[in-house]
């Protein structure tokens, strides 16, 4: 079916859009976006500072920085998050003077964040239903008397952002654990905790093995459940440099996203000026929801089937020497029936056998992979069918070859790194025992899932979010909004205004921190911090705005600032004295991580910065037996439409006007959708066949659930090229049809991209 959009004409806001990704358009919308937050002229040299040596990080995605920088290092989306940040509106007490709190609740998300940056600490006041201005001392004491009246450590949730620097994360895990809780729920949690737990289980380490240079000796580029364009638009140079040089890139996804079809590179003067762009992918199977693992187990029975036709296909050298499991795999592999493989991929045999064709006749294979493939309820097994997959051909640990998990949050991996764990590692423990004296706790922590359900249950008292959007980004809003209602104090450290902040327990402070763009100036002068990207590269992050507000302070000296009201002048801690000078907080980093940060201070100050040790990348497996582990796929939980044929599945997405759950505008051009969000794509003959046409007003009802209370009413149904039985919406407007319950099992990650459901018309129409 061409995916003309014709069927949809006259349907408001719905226009075909048939320019590549980037080009004149990413300019445009550049410009749009420094023009909508007042910040043209300061906004647009900030930008020449993003990503650059003596720069700033993005704020967006992780996805590194190459050794040779440009001076436009950047790319539409994070142009976005740059003016999103350094806008010129202002949040201060005035404006939280004149609305009441359940008046911005009635407020889009996008208006709540477009208030502008926060000035002031802010307590909500449940009298006049107003936040208003508290001294930042204040703050802290209230803090600190809340987690000293705690019966319980565990009585504390202690979330993290991904866009917290090391430096801030580190303290952050410091306090908790401090207080005597391992409850660190993050964001890690809802998009790539698959990773963190199947990865190792595979290889002995929960992230990619990929490097950045990697990318120009692979001549096979595997796409899984992601949409560069959108959620990580740096990549798309890479992906361009590789078409251009000859590599096949293959792109497995339910929707056809036009960034892995063709891209116009902004920095192109010959592409700008002709008009012209680079095709992506050499080919584009469009998977249904789900059914990666059964695509990726039947790319392995065809290759299996070469190997044994005509030799010379896997790499039985390092599958001796560097692996164990093989012949278990192999058995379950080749008895799946190419019936149940077409059935659950949604491929034909002959799709998935010339993707094999591709793979076995490769050199050096790198496989990326998304939240398309992370968010479902089996993706930890997923994950480790790709690291099967790629160890048939030894292309782990070698030039050209790899696995790259493709995170979203700029730090979201180097939080993890530095200790925001709820199931942290006995060594973890041991070495912060050694580094500070005190006992840490050793029960394992909530996940985002289990910190909902422990505040649902009334066994929550303190909640402190490091950043984020918490209860926004959560699956089962109307549990989770009423449950985070039910914690006596809730702490926001943020940079602006979102729902979540809205969600206020008995009491709530909402203290405003510097953000990524902004000069840090501490006592002990001109501050850096550090972050990691999505492959192990740590580099150092300088901002040069000024701040927003005199009243800002930066995340490591909030935390510092509640630790030092909690445990007093006295304490063996000079928290304080840490928030002073950076350098004092990385000398504790590399002394709890002697091997990792070695050298710390001296090396961030080095150009591009320095890599941490990814030991599958030398062929060193810390697995309990030394060997990567090929892995029998299992299937956790029940089939997700339960044998009904009139249930739906839908996966969520992200507009590219939006960055996780801030939304900076209306539009999704790259999809020709302008000006709303309240749709929701289909198969025309799944629309057909229900009764419907394009256009119609419908209601999404969650398959499985008897109260009824999970529903998505009055939405626009609009045709789009995608599987029989699929439907996709955006984020986080669907989340609400998510049941809390419903998640992968093995790493509690909610199942955001394949969610039973009903289609009907509306009640409304």
């Amino acid at each position: 079916m061409a995916d003309d959009l014709k069927p949809n004409a006259g349907i408001p806001g719905i226009r075909r859009y048939d320019s590549a990704a980037g080009g004149w358009g990413a300019l445009k919308a550049v410009a749009g976006a420094l023009s909508g937050q007042e910040t043209v002229i300061g906004g647009g040299k900030t930008l020449l500072r993003a990503n650059q040596p003596e720069g700033f990080d993005c704020p967006g995605c992780a996805w590194p920085d190459p050794k040779h920088a440009s001076s436009f290092e950047f790319c539409e989306n994070g142009a976005k998050a740059v003016a999103w940040e350094a806008t010129s509106k202002r949040a201060g007490p005035d404006a939280f003077a004149a609305h009441t709190v359940t008046e911005l609740l009635t407020w889009s998300d996008h208006a709540l964040e477009d208030l502008g940056r926060l000035t002031h600490p802010m307590a909500y006041d449940r009298a006049s239903d107003r936040y208003r201005p508290i001294a930042w001392d204040e703050a802290f004491a209230r803090t600190a008397d809340a987690l000293r009246a705690l019966d319980h450590p565990d009585q504390a949730e202690f979330y993290a952002s991904g866009r917290a620097s090391n430096e801030a994360a580190f303290l952050f895990q410091l306090l908790g654990r401090r207080v005597g809780t391992n409850n660190f729920p993050d964001c890690s949690n809802m998009c790539h905790e698959p990773t963190s737990v199947g990865l190792p289980d595979s290889i002995g380490m929960g992230k990619g093995s990929v490097t950045l240079e990697d990318f120009d000796h692979a001549d096979l580029i595997l796409c899984f459940g992601h949409n560069p364009g959108t959620n990580h638009p740096r990549m798309m140079t890479t992906l361009r440099d590789a078409s251009r040089r000859g590599a096949t890139i293959l792109a497995f996804n339910p929707l056809r996203e036009r960034a892995l079809e063709k891209f116009a590179s902004p920095q192109d003067p010959v592409e700008m000026a002709t008009l012209s762009s680079t095709p992506i992918a050499s080919a584009y199977y469009q998977l249904t929801i789900g059914g990666d693992a059964l695509a990726v187990q039947g790319m392995m029975k065809a290759v299996l089937a070469l190997e044994a036709e005509q030799g010379g296909v896997l790499d039985h050298a390092f599958i001796a020497e560097h692996t164990e499991g093989f012949e278990a795999v192999k058995a379950v592999v080749e008895g799946l029936g190419w019936d149940e493989i077409e059935a659950g991929s949604g491929l034909s045999r002959a799709q998935i056998e010339a993707a094999a064709q591709a793979y076995a006749g490769a050199r050096a294979t790198i496989l990326c992979y998304g939240m398309g493939l992370t968010q479902h309820r089996s993706s930890s097994s997923t994950v480790q069918q790709l690291v099967n997959l790629l160890l048939l051909k030894g292309n782990i640990g070698r030039p050209g070859a790899g696995i790259c998990p493709l995170r979203g949050h700029s730090n979201v991996q180097g939080d993890r790194t530095v200790g925001i764990w709820e199931k942290p590692s006995a060594a973890l423990l041991d070495s912060l025992d050694r580094v500070f004296g005190f006992k840490s706790p050793r029960a394992h922590g909530h996940t985002v899932v289990e910190a909902i359900a422990a505040m649902e249950a009334g066994q929550t008292r303190v909640f402190i979010g490091l950043g984020g959007n918490f209860a926004v980004a959560a699956p089962d809003p109307v549990r989770t909004f009423a449950a985070i209602r039910k914690v006596g104090l809730t702490v926001h450290v943020a940079t602006k205004l979102n729902r979540t902040h809205l969600l206020h327990g008995t009491e709530s402070l909402l203290l405003p921190c510097l953000g990524r763009t902004e000069i840090d100036l501490q006592a002990g002068g001109r501050q850096a911090v550090t972050v990691e990207d999505s492959m192990s590269m740590v580099h150092a992050s300088r901002g040069l705005n000024a701040p927003a507000s005199d009243q800002l302070r930066s995340e490591p000296a909030i935390v510092a600032g509640v630790a030092a009201a909690l445990f007093g002048p006295d304490d063996s801690i000079d928290w304080n004295g840490l928030a002073a000078d950076y350098d004092r907080i990385r000398d504790l980093i590399e002394a709890v991580f002697p091997q990792a940060f070695a050298n710390y201070n001296e090396r961030i100050r080095q150009p591009g910065g320095f890599r941490l040790p990814v030991p599958p990348s030398q062929r060193v497996w810390n697995t309990p037996s030394g060997k990567a582990q090929f892995l029998v796929h299992r299937h956790d939980g029940q089939d997700a439409r339960r044998g009904d044929a009139q249930v739906l599945l839908l996966t969520t997405l992200r507009s590219h006007d939006q960055y996780n759950t801030t939304i900076y505008g209306a539009n999704d051009r790259y999809r020709g959708v302008f000006g709303r969000r309240d749709v929701v794509f289909a198969h025309p003959d799944d629309i057909a066949a229900r009764g419907l046409k394009a256009g119609d007003r419908i209601d999404l009802l969650a398959a499985f659930d008897p109260a009824g209370t999970r529903a998505l009413r009055g939405f626009t149904l609009v045709e789009r090229e995608i599987p029989r039985g699929c439907l996709a919406a955006y984020y986080p407007e669907a989340n609400v049809l998510v049941a809390l319950d419903d998640h992968d099992h093995r790493s509690g990650t909610p199942a955001y991209k394949s969610i039973p459901v009903r289609l009907a018309a509306s009640a409304a129409s």
